[in-house]
């Protein structure tokens, strides 16, 4: 039977999305396609869940969270969130990897692609 890292692999290599870094004891993938704005996202398999993670910038005003909450409402999967530091904006979305599909997996990651194009020069201003 396929691991769950491998189920996850395959379908980033069937989205023929570049895989920068794998290590499957802690269930790590790091991929990159950059004409559609992914960046070293990292991809944690941590059965049951799939985490989808891209950092994006570094917050340096108070102000920018609560315009980044309020485009969370339009963020169909995923939502921008902090690091631990509070000073790191990351997209992030959780999926439940048993049942996951390549479709699944791909929409997440077009969800970020579509959040950078329309949202992008919002995210250059809260990052100077």
């Amino acid at each position: 039977m396929e691991s769950f890292f491998s189920k996850v692999k395959n379908y980033v290599t069937e989205l023929d999305y570049e895989v920068l870094y794998e290590n499957e004891n802690d269930g790590i993938i790091v991929i990159d396609k950059q004409e559609y704005g992914i960046r070293n996202m990292v991809l944690g398999v941590a059965n049951p869940i799939l985490i989808v993670e891209q950092y994006l910038f570094n917050c340096n005003s108070d102000s920018v969270y609560r315009e980044l909450l309020i485009k969370n409402r339009d963020i169909v999967h995923g939502a921008f969130v902090l690091d631990e530091t509070g000073e790191k904006v990351i997209f992030r979305n959780t999926l439940q990897v048993e049942s996951l599909d390549k479709r699944e997996l791909e929409t997440t990651i077009n969800s970020l692609s579509l959040l950078l194009s329309e949202y992008s020069n919002e995210i250059m201003k809260f990052s100077k």
